[in-house]
């Protein structure tokens, strides 16, 4: 069965997810899949074309490279969590360097991490990217470590004060 945007507008489960993956890998063409799809204006067809992607392996999901910008901006401008949970679950799987630090991304998840409205999975996912962002400047991850520590924990979930300890304690790589 042929993947379209009808066909992505209806797939809610997990093994609905997975056959589009299949049907992806077969194709061979995440990218042309990937822009085709993912920033589809309908949430339910993006949704569902990011879920089948996370289902790919990070060699499958390297050719995504070139769409970390647009992902980015996805990831910041959309008004569906699930669609910001998938696409900060691609962008984290991919490569940053330092020159693809954007700071208003920087901020996004810094300000997603701390949020106690956020979403765990979203937040924990925020709280990777700007580590892994931090990581290139150390006046940047003093900033990310003060930001942690001001955090009132215990209004957050296990996953979050869990990797807030480890970064904290520079367990965390």
């Amino acid at each position: 069965m042929a993947i379209t945007s009808e066909r992505l507008r209806q797939t809610f489960s997990e093994g609905g997810a997975m056959e589009i993956y299949r049907e992806i890998r077969a194709e061979g063409d995440f990218l042309g899949f990937a822009r085709r799809y993912v920033f589809d204006s309908d949430y339910r067809v993006s949704r569902s074309a990011l879920w089948g992607l996370t289902k790919a392996t990070n060699e499958e999901l390297s050719v995504l490279q070139v769409m970390l910008n647009e992902l980015i901006d996805q990831a910041m401008q959309t008004g569906n969590s699930s669609v910001r949970r998938l696409t900060l679950n691609i962008i984290e799987r991919l490569k940053m360097n330092e020159e693809d630090l954007r700071t208003d991304f920087l901020d996004f998840c810094l300000d997603h991490t701390v949020s106690i409205k956020e979403f765990p999975g979203i937040q924990t996912l925020c709280l990777k990217l700007a580590y892994r962002m931090c990581s290139f400047f150390p006046e940047l991850m003093d900033e990310l470590k003060r930001t942690l520590n001001e955090m009132e924990i215990e209004y957050y979930k296990p996953a979050i004060k869990g990797l807030r300890r480890k970064i904290l304690s520079g367990r965390y790589q």
